[in-house]
């Protein structure tokens, strides 16, 4: 389990309270025998791997927050792709130092590719994993700058389906401590790979795919979030009784 000593309380706070939309999201779908991945595949049609769910992605203009869900690996029934357009990035954010690739080219703004979220078959997330540059065609932007981009991320309208919109906004708030973690071990590895192979542009390394990665469990992490709260209140509520006057008079015999 992640270590949460470092979250402020409003941290936490935040982080529980994107739990119930988590959950208010699935438990809405399942009344009608529904999931987060079903919502967004193709009724009668085909699902064929690679193919984007829904097709075009879903793309919110104010906020500049992207998504798609296709399946292509073993262990899972497939994988949300989470991104940030460039008009939505905070203004210190600055791409890496990176080599230039044709796709890049293709594009009239950046892109970064913020993290995957892992579904099992019955639409549960089960994991989290960063990229390399070349998977998703992105641009390379550092660690904490897309941090600081998942801490905007969010998908304000309803189309194609206001839960899983819902649900991929509350996600990112959730386990936005194992996005930081893997997000920091991603850029570790890329710099060691880089090193031991000198020859290669890291980013277009096709032997270089997925950095980092980390298993998921939402209630663990509700588990872990409400006892962190409540030692958090608690040590709270211990120092306010032992630093005030008043109350130490009241328990004199």
């Amino acid at each position: 389990m992640i270590n949460l000593d470092k979250c402020t309380t409003a941290q936490l706070e935040t982080m529980l309270e994107a739990s119930r939309d988590v959950f208010e999201c699935q438990a809405a779908l399942a009344r009608t025998g529904d999931n987060i991945v079903g919502e967004l595949l193709p009724k009668e049609e085909t699902f064929y791997e690679f193919a984007h769910c829904p097709p075009g992605d879903v793309f919110d203009n104010e906020t500049h927050s992207q998504f798609y869900y296709h399946a292509h690996r073993q262990g899972e029934h497939g994988h949300f792709h989470i991104f940030m357009r460039e008009q939505g990035m905070p203004e210190h954010c600055h791409p890496a130092k990176q080599s230039e690739a044709g796709y890049m080219k293709e594009r009239d703004d950046r892109l970064s590719h913020l993290v995957a979220i892992s579904m099992d078959k019955r639409g549960e997330p089960i994991g989290l994993f960063t990229t390399n540059r070349w998977v998703t065609a992105e641009n390379w932007y550092a660690a904490k700058d897309v941090c600081a981009m998942a801490d905007r991320f969010s998908i304000e309208h309803a189309k194609p389906s206001w839960p899983v919109n819902r649900w991929i906004t509350a996600m990112i708030r959730l386990f936005r401590p194992q996005i930081e973690e893997i997000l920091q071990e991603r850029d570790a590895v890329v710099a060691k790979w880089q090193a031991t192979h000198p020859d290669e542009d890291v980013f277009e390394d096709r032997n270089l795919d997925l950095p980092s990665a980390v298993e998921i469990s939402t209630i663990d992490q509700i588990l872990a979030l409400e006892t962190a709260l409540t030692v958090r209140r608690s040590k709270t509520t211990a120092k306010k009784q032992g630093s005030d006057p008043v109350a130490q008079i009241g328990e004199t015999p």
